[in-house]
């Protein structure tokens, strides 16, 4: 799975990490919902973070297509609430 962070670039993920990303992802949702700030900071870095860690990162004059777009670091609670489907940021 291709994902892009907004700003950074593309990154490879192996479907074995996608369990672990998705796990992120719901903690990450609870703290939308619960429109708690502080929260959603270190849930939205975590993710983030994970996905830099497990992520093999594509050359910058890649033209994959991504599959999903996570947005930046500092994407602010309303941004990434309009980003949210139906499963969060990572289907799974």
């Amino acid at each position: 799975m291709i994902i892009r962070i907004m700003g950074e670039g593309q990154v490879q993920i192996s479907p074995d990490d996608i369990v672990v990303l998705n796990e992120l992802d719901s903690e990450l949702e609870s703290a939308i919902e619960a429109d708690n700030e502080a929260d959603f900071r270190v849930k939205l870095h975590a993710l983030l973070d994970k996905v830099r860690h497990v992520g093999k990162a594509l050359p910058d004059d890649s033209l994959e297509p991504s599959e999903l777009i996570l947005p930046p670091a500092d994407a602010s609670i309303e941004e990434v609430r309009e980003m949210l489907g139906d499963q969060g940021l990572i289907p799974g």
